[in-house]
């Protein structure tokens, strides 16, 4: 099995476990993005044995519990610490820290990922050591202005080494994306902003590969991923609740059977 389909099911199996024993929250958002994450820790992060060679910022910090799960299953982060995730003193808090092992920068409060991954494909660029900055935000977070300046300014410096990845699950905090602040025509927008914008489905891992494979050569890259929070399981998909409640140990079963029936 490609590493990339292991990952789909290992990263919502371990998160959901993680997110359950710590009562922590965002386990909706870390299912809407784990084929995401899956398909950027399995096949397009460059990196050198141990190490990354490109860089990945997580935007939306509060799902950090995808990339530490995706972390562990690469064997960058071992289970003891894993399994430490939420707890008093632990260096897995649920924003993710930049005081983990192979995570670069700390984000929780949105809307930073993005300008700190601007000034770091700019000093890519300036030093020419070829490295890509890929960053995952989430849809609620570009509501934040500093995202819509850091666009500006990649576009018009054509950092094409840059590639915004947005998991568009439609829902935030406590209603859908359209009804708190409406983004469509999500496209156009981004192509105002002298970027290439490629939108596909966030659950799918052949139109992600061919999203991240397509060329933007003088001009950033945003892959719009249209995902369902919560997916696939079915009481979980496209209910807002799941941005802050944390499954019970009989929602933790029915999950992870529902997983084990879905990737069988």
């Amino acid at each position: 099995m490609h590493i990339t389909y292991k990952l789909q099911r290992e990263i919502r199996e371990k998160s959901a476990s993680i997110i359950s024993k710590a009562q922590s929250s965002h386990i909706g958002g870390v299912f809407s993005s784990a084929d995401i994450i899956s398909i950027l820790f399995g096949e397009i992060l460059k990196r050198n044995h141990d190490e990354f060679i490109d860089s990945f910022i997580l935007s939306k910090g509060h799902c950090c519990a995808g990339i530490y799960a995706a972390l562990n299953s690469i064997g960058f982060l071992d289970n003891n610490l894993l399994n430490k995730y939420g707890e008093d003193h632990s260096s897995l808090m649920v924003h993710i820290s930049h005081k983990v092992k192979h995570v670069e920068f700390s984000t929780g409060s949105l809307g930073h990922g993005l300008p700190f991954s601007v000034g770091k494909a700019l000093a890519s660029k300036m030093s020419n050591n070829k490295k890509n900055i890929y960053t995952l935000l989430s849809d609620g977070e570009i509501d934040e202005g500093s995202n819509w300046e850091a666009f500006l300014f990649a576009g018009h410096h054509k950092l094409d080494n840059l590639t915004a990845i947005i998991d568009y699950n439609k829902l935030q905090s406590l209603k859908s994306t359209y009804e708190t602040l409406d983004l469509e025509p999500i496209e156009d927008k981004f192509k105002s902003f002298n970027w290439k914008c490629i939108r596909c489905n966030g659950h799918n891992i052949d139109e992600l590969r061919e999203a991240f494979k397509m060329t933007n050569s003088g001009k950033p890259k945003v892959i719009v991923c249209d995902t369902q929070k919560g997916y696939p399981i079915d009481f979980m998909i496209n209910k807002v609740l799941w941005h802050y409640r944390p499954p019970n140990s009989a929602e933790l079963m029915e999950i992870q059977i529902q997983l084990k029936k879905f990737y069988k």
